[in-house]
């Protein structure tokens, strides 16, 4: 699956890795990780089940990763997101290597990042299932630097190319640029729709 994402990649001209500063030598390809399944001996002895219950108390937000497609764009509800740098901006989000709409969006080389407000736990629901078109009846306009989708009456938006892809396990770390972002005023004092333990909760600011 990574192997795959990163021809995706290669294909449309986006870096699998950061690129090297200007004012160095890039390290020679030998000197770059690979991109590689996980082996046996890296498995801990954990009780999957355990370890999902556990790391179900850290609440987090909920964000929907879009990209422009054909014959429908691509799209996958998504909870691992975070901002990563301020200089350059960069947000990241994981993915794991058995989606089949990760390979779509690598394809794009771009996506926005849709950030769901209190109320739109169905909203998230619809695009959490796999297969099927998931923007049917779903209200979006193209985001203003890439074109993907820029779902309606989500408080924030942010819309990237893809910076660098990183293996992590059973998942794939995606690096984005931001090339645009906002916010929606009217949507925004509704509060986040939060993940909590398996349910949906708000924060009322």
């Amino acid at each position: 699956m990574a192997a795959t994402a990163v021809r995706y990649l290669r294909s449309v001209g986006a870096p699998t890795t950061a690129a090297a500063p200007a004012t160095s030598a890039a390290a020679p390809a030998s000197a770059r990780p690979a991109l590689r399944a996980v082996r046996d001996d890296e498995r801990a002895p954990l009780d999957p089940a355990e370890f999902r219950a556990v790391l179900g108390h850290f609440a987090s937000g909920v964000t929907v990763i879009t990209a422009p497609g054909e014959p429908e764009p691509a799209g996958f509800a998504c909870q691992s997101f975070a901002s990563l740098s301020l200089d350059p901006p960069l947000v990241a989000y994981m993915v794991g290597r058995t989606s089949t709409t990760w390979p779509r969006i690598a394809r794009a080389g771009v996506f926005c990042v849709n950030i769901l407000g209190a109320g739109q736990g169905a909203l998230c629901h619809g695009f959490a299932v796999s297969g099927g078109d998931k923007f049917a009846g779903v209200s979006y306009g193209p985001a203003p630097a890439t074109g993907s989708p820029r779902l309606a009456e989500v408080p924030a938006w942010i819309d990237c190319t893809v910076h660098a892809v990183h293996t992590g396990g059973d998942h794939l770390i995606v690096v984005g640029k931001v090339e645009a972002l906002g916010t929606d005023p009217a949507a925004a004092h509704t509060g986040p729709l939060l993940f909590h333990r398996g349910t949906f909760g708000h924060f009322r600011p």
